[in-house]
């Protein structure tokens, strides 16, 4: 599976969401992070800005949602058109059910693990699943410190895929940078997000494809 660089418009300028996304053209996905002030401590923006950006993005979509009752209101990101939807399964009723619903709707389905969940009460979800989400900051807020403590649970994850099968994806979220995605590569994953990496920076092409070689160079 190829690298994948996912840079996150929470560090963009919401005021031009258009012009920034058009940025990040280069990248494989625009994550969209979505917030409701309940399951995590900020509000950002919800399903109608997010059809706003399905209709101008030159990429792919991918909503994190981190948001209380996933149950309900994640199967309306995948039927307005974003091509990959995550839920945090901390907030997930049936996240069994709620994966199968992701996908019978068109979108790859994804579950997010905060960085005090372990992963192996979950394992047995794999086949239900399209990627699984990896923080490596707590979720919330953008320009946090990135937690190195956390590849660990990306190696076993990688592991557990490896043993299941099927194309299921690795991602990290959370100070990725050219400072610490080799050793996010290192221990498995395969998909990146960016944020202030990515948009605070000259040229954003640029540093997605920066972050792609040097991820690509030191893939597990």
């Amino acid at each position: 599976m190829r690298v994948q660089i996912s840079p996150s418009i929470l560090s963009a300028d919401f005021a031009n969401l258009e012009a920034e996304l058009g940025r990040i053209a280069s990248a494989d996905w625009a994550h969209v992070d979505v917030m409701d002030a309940h399951f995590v401590p900020n509000l950002t923006l919800g399903l109608p800005v997010v059809e706003a950006l399905l209709k101008v993005s030159p990429i792919p979509i991918d909503a994190h949602l981190m948001i209380e009752d996933p149950d309900r209101w994640a199967p309306s990101y995948a039927e307005a058109g974003c091509q990959s939807v995550t839920f945090h399964v901390e907030a997930a009723r049936d996240p069994r059910a709620l994966a199968r619903t992701l996908r019978a709707a068109g979108a790859r389905a994804s579950m997010a693990l905060k960085p005090g969940t372990a992963f192996a009460p979950y394992e047995e979800l794999l086949p239900d699943l399209d990627m699984v989400l990896v923080m490596t900051v707590e979720p919330g807020f953008g320009g946090q410190s990135f937690m190195a403590d956390q590849m660990p649970k990306v190696r076993q994850v990688r592991e557990a895929v490896r043993r299941h099968g099927g194309e299921i994806w690795v991602q990290v979220d959370g100070g990725v940078s050219a400072d610490t995605i080799e050793q996010c590569a290192e221990a498995g994953a395969d998909v990146f997000v960016a944020g202030s990496a990515v948009y605070g920076a000259d040229d954003a092409a640029q540093a997605v494809e920066e972050l792609r070689a040097l991820a690509t160079g030191h893939r597990h």
